[in-house]
């Protein structure tokens, strides 16, 4: 296995990298269709719904892993590393999210483009998954339906009223 791999980091980067996002194909995930489609919904809770559900579906499948990841970095160099090199792919990924919402003038009056992506970055990490998830026994759907609401909360201007319908007026 190590001939394949070249080291433990190397077999623990391959099953991250897989685990992220679901098969062996060698397409990051910022370029996958269904991540591409996201990022062109005209919709911004739409939008938010769906990376939502990205979000737990990745982190149903990494947070065993990512863990030990997390646990090798306090003693491994090139844990950190690994774990550095994560954290910025994460990164990107997400301010590609809070660009999108700001160039649809989407964002909440007074949320500038960084602090969407500042949030998205917070709200979506595996820590908060793996609290919630993990550590509080949410339902993945539970969490699924709180993060997209919490997202749209915090990112999104409040939806108007709904209009009174009355005949009187």
């Amino acid at each position: 296995v190590y001939r394949l791999f070249s080291s433990k980091i190397g077999i623990l980067k391959s099953l991250l990298d897989v685990s992220i996002v679901g098969d062996d194909e060698e397409v990051p995930m910022a370029q996958r269709p269904h991540v591409q489609s996201l990022l062109r919904a005209p919709d911004a809770r739409s939008q938010l719904a769906g990376f939502a559900a990205v979000t737990v579906d990745v982190n149903r499948r990494v947070a065993p892993v990512y863990r030990i990841l997390v646990s090798a970095a306090g003693t491994d160099p090139d844990a950190v590393e690994l774990l550095d090199e994560l954290t910025t792919q994460r990164q990107q990924g997400q301010r590609m999210i809070a660009r999108s919402l700001a160039r649809a003038g989407a964002l909440r009056p007074g949320v500038r483009e960084r602090d969407a992506a500042d949030v998205i970055h917070a709200l979506m990490s595996p820590e908060v998954f793996r609290l919630l998830v993990v550590d509080r026994g949410w339902k993945p759907d539970r969490y699924e339906r709180w993060l997209t609401a919490t997202l749209a909360d915090q990112l999104l201007p409040p939806d108007p009223p709904p209009r009174a319908s009355g005949r009187g007026s």
